[in-house]
């Protein structure tokens, strides 16, 4: 069953408060348990300035008021998030840099900190409280403007060095020289530059963005995924094309993660997970790659879309809430 999200919770107590916070915006409310969350208010994030950040998040715990003492704050946040330093590499919020987020809010917020990166906050909130539940080892992903990924083992999070664990979309492991099952044609695909500073990593073709490299490269069309994939689904045959490759392409990598991890089921999250007809396609591709057998459906569509980030860190609250 999918957790609820309710402005107040009866005969609840708040354990944390919560923040998801984006590029643009900072989504803030309180948790009342695993998936139990109210959100109350959005503001926009300075991304260029720490104290304006730190007084941001001071202004909404000051307005929502704290009533049961010093709340902690659980935070879902872009970036990189290592738990050893308490830093988040995060490109789109430069005022990041530097700053041990753990130890330096906690000193202003005058409360506890928890952070986990926002796949990694997906991956907890689908393993306990969402399309994971019930399996031992949940392997999410992300398929939004770019690629991401987080691991799940016996509902906890596995947290590697410098915050990468099931980062799929990394990596130059894409092949360059694919034939399409369809037609039996025989494409290339140039290994495409990527932001993290390597060529041919899955995030240059397996986000929305990159199936827009990739349908340009190989039809010369410049159109938005939309409308690459409404193309498809009506029938386009070089829409059709590059989706083709696009799953023969993805597949391979996804493939090889879950041999890796071990998982039993893949909840995706991000904006192409909304397109039923693309994730059906991507889990046949996958599952024939598999080394284990998979009957079942193994890539999935999650249960926390809107909200998944939040519902994450009321997971992480409520578990360090445990350990005390």
């Amino acid at each position: 069953m999918s957790a609820a999200i309710m402005r107040n919770w009866p005969q609840a107590e708040p354990i944390a408060y919560c923040a998801d916070i984006g590029g643009s915006f900072i989504k803030f409310g309180r948790a009342y348990g695993p998936g139990q969350i109210s959100v109350e208010e959005q503001v926009p994030t300075p991304a260029q300035s720490w104290s304006d950040f730190e007084e941001a998040l001071a202004g909404l715990i000051a307005r929502i008021g704290d009533r049961n003492g010093a709340l902690p704050l659980a935070i879902s946040t872009t970036g990189l998030f290592d738990k050893r330093t308490g830093q988040v590499n995060a490109a789109n919020i430069p005022c990041f840099a530097g700053h041990d987020m753990v130890s330096e809010l906690s000193a202003r917020l005058g409360r506890k900190v928890f952070i986990a990166n926002d796949a990694d906050s997906f991956a907890l909130g689908e393993a306990n409280v969402g399309a994971g539940r019930g399996h031992d080892v949940v392997m999410c992903i992300i398929l939004g403007t770019g690629v991401g990924g987080g691991l799940v083992v016996g509902g906890r999070l596995a947290q590697g060095a410098g915050g990468v664990t099931a980062e799929w979309g990394h990596g130059a492991i894409l092949r360059t020289n694919i034939t399409l099952g369809r037609t039996g044609e025989d494409i290339f695909v140039p290994r495409f530059a990527c932001g993290c500073g390597q060529h041919g990593c899955t995030d240059t073709i397996g986000g929305a963005r990159g199936i827009e490299r990739l349908h340009q490269h190989l039809s010369g069309e410049a159109r938005n995924s939309h409308q690459i994939l409404d193309a498809w689904e009506g029938g386009d045959p070089a829409a059709e094309r590059s989706v083709e490759a696009y799953l023969e392409l993805l597949s391979e990598p996804l493939a090889f993660a879950i041999n890796i991890t071990g998982a039993s089921i893949v909840p995706a999250g991000g904006g192409l997970s909304a397109r039923v007809k693309l994730l059906e396609g991507l889990d046949r591709a996958v599952r024939g790659k598999t080394l284990h057998g998979y009957k079942e459906p193994l890539i999935v569509p999650g249960h926390h879309f809107k909200h998944g980030g939040l519902i994450g860190v009321s997971v992480l609250a409520a578990q360090q809430q445990d350990q005390a």
